[in-house]
């Protein structure tokens, strides 16, 4: 965050505090931890974009979070109480950095994912090379540049939310506060105002980009950095999104709309390996949408109310959009589950398709499980993912530090939802008051087909439904690609994506 580096380029584990008082009757001393300190390190860069080379600042490494802390009603200080991994890009225009240049906040999701793979998958100077389903490359992996890069319209900032990438809570103090809606909200948002501050950002266009989880906090952030801070946005990036966890829960089967919301995404999966035939892939996935907008939930209204002719129907038309056959149709009671799903479309291959990306599939633990027993695709992706950023922030941005980068960690668990107890986990009206709030603020949103974590018809379900005026509700655009969750593992997805989100970046930062 601060202009220049610090004395501290190496961050190692603190040593056991020494004690006294091993004799007899003596309690072991108290040691305070020792107060933490940023310990970002600046490396210089260049990137060659068509026919202008970037020149640019690449900062990374750990700030130290801090509360304001109020006593008997009076401000006592600043406690630290976090330590957050991030890494920001900024663009050097010959008189130093641009403080009207757009820059643009990125995050993944989770909850529990570090920023890395927005990072080296997509928005990056750097990308990592790994192949692509059918055709996926063998460890140790590479990088290589990235001329697609947003950094070419926008400098970048990527955060690693608390107890991800090297984030952790300062010593001595508990991560539970960080881990749940609210208090991540507030952590990343606290995080993005600081930088903004101490980069002198205020005046620069302003852009939050998150995937999966990280749209239902992005739209959420935007109206809390609006409502508390009066930082206003110009753009919103959801990548695979989800602002309503409802639309994709199925609730112990018993979610009607879940199920109807998933059809197109089966569709998609199925088409790709070759179990529905005969018609495009747009073609099949729109015939999907049709049935699960109108038909589908009326018959799973119905229930056991459905007449034996209109069952059969019901049963044979779910066959031809899925791949599945009539008869696991019929016992699944005409609602499938997708965890059941994605083990069942390969079963007689004795192979599972991808969750995150069905594109992807692998060998199946066992031919009769009731489930997936792995995800194919996130086994892809992971190690290629990490054997690049760990090589990367240490011999290129020259970070060094031996906690464990935790590109999805397990700690945040279980994830605090209390703010919605009684009600559904639902971000909508957090986002339609964001666009009320700043009628500039623009939306773009990015489908993939074959997403299966986040499906595309679900997400579309949501937007449809925002209460806004149609003059707000035009300022939200809609992509869609042939990809799955993390789209840009896809090449040509990959080079367009980059292409449509440098153009909206671009059209809604207002020239100075």
């Amino acid at each position: 965050m601060p202009d220049e580096n610090t004395d501290q380029p190496e961050t190692k584990p603190d040593a056991p505090a020494e004690t006294k008082g091993e004799t007899k009757g003596e309690s072991k001393a108290e040691t305070k931890p020792a107060e933490p300190k940023d310990d970002l390190v600046v490396t210089e860069h260049t990137l060659t974009v068509g026919r202008q080379t970037l020149r640019y600042t690449a900062t990374t490494g750990r700030v130290v979070l801090r509360d304001e802390v109020y006593e008997d009603g009076k401000f006592t200080g600043f406690k630290a109480k976090a330590e957050v991994s991030m890494t920001s890009y900024v663009v050097d225009t010959g008189d130093g950095p641009d403080q009207r240049r757009p820059v643009t906040f990125a995050f993944n999701g989770g909850p529990g994912s570090s920023s890395v793979w927005l990072h080296l998958g997509l928005f990056g100077p750097r990308r990592v090379l790994m192949g692509d389903a059918g055709d996926l490359l063998p460890p140790p992996y590479d990088l290589a540049d990235n001329p697609e890069s947003l950094l070419a319209v926008s400098d970048l900032v990527f955060i690693d939310p608390v107890s991800t990438g090297y984030s952790r809570a300062v010593e001595g103090s508990k991560p539970e506060p960080f881990h749940g809606y609210q208090g991540d909200l507030e952590s990343v948002g606290e995080i993005i105002r600081t930088w903004t501050s101490r980069n002198k950002r205020w005046m620069s266009p302003k852009f939050v980009a998150g995937e999966s989880y990280g749209t239902l906090r992005g739209a959420a952030l935007v109206e809390h950095l609006q409502s508390r801070h009066g930082l206003y946005v110009n753009g919103l990036i959801l990548i695979s999104s989800v602002l309503d966890l409802s639309s994709i829960d199925f609730d112990k089967q018993r979610n009607d709309r879940a199920h109807a919301l998933y059809l197109p995404t089966y569709a998609a999966i199925a088409h790709y390996h070759g179990k529905v035939r005969r018609r495009s892939l747009r073609a099949l996935v729109k015939e999907a949408e049709e049935y699960a907008a109108t038909e589908y939930p009326e018959v799973l209204r119905k229930g056991s109310r459905l007449t034996e002719r209109e069952r059969t129907a019901a049963v044979r038309k779910l066959a031809s959009l899925t791949g599945l056959s009539e008869d696991y149709v019929d016992r699944a009671d005409l609602r499938i589950e997708h965890w059941r799903f994605f083990g069942e479309l390969l079963r007689d291959e004795r192979r599972t398709v991808g969750r995150l990306d069905g594109r992807f599939s692998g060998p199946a633990a066992s031919a009769i499980a009731e489930e997936m027993d792995a995800d194919p695709s996130h086994d892809a992706i992971s190690g290629p993912y990490a054997a690049a950023f760990n090589h990367y922030v240490r011999e290129e941005l020259g970070y060094r530090n031996d906690l464990p980068y935790e590109q999805i960690s397990r700690r945040v668990h279980p994830w605090s939802f209390k703010d919605f107890e009684g009600r559904p986990i639902d971000v909508t009206p957090k986002l339609e008051r964001a666009m009320r709030q700043n009628p500039h603020l623009k939306v773009h949103i990015a489908y993939g087909y074959y997403d299966g974590a986040t499906p595309h018809f679900a997400a579309e379900d949501v937007v449809a439904h925002l209460q806004l005026p149609d003059e707000l509700r035009a300022n939200i655009e809609h992509a869609y690609y042939e990809a799955g969750h993390m789209m840009y593992v896809h090449e040509p997805t990959r080079r367009r994506q980059s292409k449509d989100l440098a153009d909206f970046v671009t059209r809604n930062s207002p020239s100075h």
